[in-house]
């Protein structure tokens, strides 16, 4: 399939800039052979007791720093990754691109410009990378919400159920954004189990699909963490005939490796690329936000419940102008059994 394919209009006022006042007051496009519209709250009425609920508990960095070289010029420096032995691997803006050597002032902090991968850079710290993004780093909007951050987005861009012991994402787990702990209580009462997987993410999240055809794409790799705990759970749920509701195509993309590695526990790197054709093993239901055209998230998407029906679905949201992207409203989506 071409990777035109996957285009859509998606006009600019249809993109969220802010979140609504209430995380659960966000519309849901349900889809289950045709096309429901409802609000998030509703999402109670399609999990039943015995299904499972899989949440990413990843936590949200203070990603995005600004600075200036040594010449003087200014910088943007986005973190991609933290490595090991106080370095990380970066994005950085800039009317030139930095030479290696160079040092990098961030407020009192600095830096040494290491080395260059593709795209990246490594950069050298004295203390570690975490430490200072945490004290001087702005919430990593993406870069569609074309507004600096603000203090709502400290609460808002992150999860109700986030483990500050795993912050090491770039980006969060939106689909789960419309979830508050008063739906959650509601979702346990009802007897509906949840469980957790850790999947760390990346920027490349963000970027489009670049190549014409979309099997010669590389995508982005994101560190996995999937217990042998949760994949019991995922087990015994399917051996008696409940569904499995990935939120998000984060918990998706870390149940599907997991599974396709067919192992007991998974932990480590995944470069898995979902498109159609792709054979789902673990994931029954997904929630999901509505993704940028061209993306390898509207890809998972199309294999999960079909082209044609993805085409119809996206359409159809654009009519009803529901709100796109990472603040946007969500989708509660059946997988295609064919």
């Amino acid at each position: 399939m071409k990777t035109s394919d996957f285009n859509y209009n998606l006009p600019d006022e249809l993109i969220a800039k802010y979140p609504l006042k209430s995380r659960s007051a966000s519309r849901l496009l349900v889809y289950e052979n045709k096309i429901q519209h409802k609000s998030f709250i509703d999402i109670l009425d399609y999990l039943n007791q015995g299904d499972l609920l899989v949440l990413n508990n990843t936590s949200v960095i203070p990603a995005r720093v600004f600075g200036k070289k040594e010449t003087g010029g200014l910088v943007e420096v986005f973190l991609e990754r933290i490595m090991e032995n106080n370095t990380a691997l970066v994005q950085i803006r800039s009317g030139n691109s930095p030479k290696i050597g160079t040092k990098i002032f961030l407020n009192e902090f600095e830096a040494l410009c290491t080395n260059r991968k593709d795209n990246f850079f490594i950069l050298q710290f004295d203390d570690p990378p975490i430490d200072i993004f945490n004290k001087i780093g702005h919430i990593p909007l993406p870069p569609y919400i074309k507004r600096i951050d603000e203090d709502i987005d400290k609460l808002r861009y992150a999860t109700v159920y986030e483990n500050k012991e795993l912050q090491n994402s770039v980006a969060a787990p939106t689909a789960g954004l419309h979830f508050d702990e008063n739906l959650l209580k509601k979702i346990q009462i009802k007897g509906i189990n949840i469980a957790k997987i850790n999947l760390s993410v990346g920027a490349g999240t963000f970027q489009p699909v670049k190549v014409e055809d979309i099997e010669d794409h590389d995508i982005h790799e994101e560190y996995v963490e999937v217990t042998a705990n949760t994949i019991n759970k995922v087990r015994e749920t399917k051996a008696r005939g409940n569904k499995i509701i990935a939120v998000g195509t984060t918990a998706t993309r870390a149940l599907e490796t997991a599974f396709l590695e067919n192992k007991d526990s998974f932990e480590g790197y995944t470069k898995l690329f979902i498109y159609p054709g792709f054979k789902f093993k673990a994931v029954d239901l997904l929630v999901t936000n509505f993704h940028l055209p061209k993306s390898s998230l509207l890809m998972l998407v199309s294999a999960f419940i079909g082209f044609e029906n993805m085409k119809h679905i996206y359409n159809a949201a654009v009519i009803e102008k529901y709100r796109f992207l990472s603040y946007g409203d969500a989708m509660l989506l059946k997988r295609n059994e064919i």
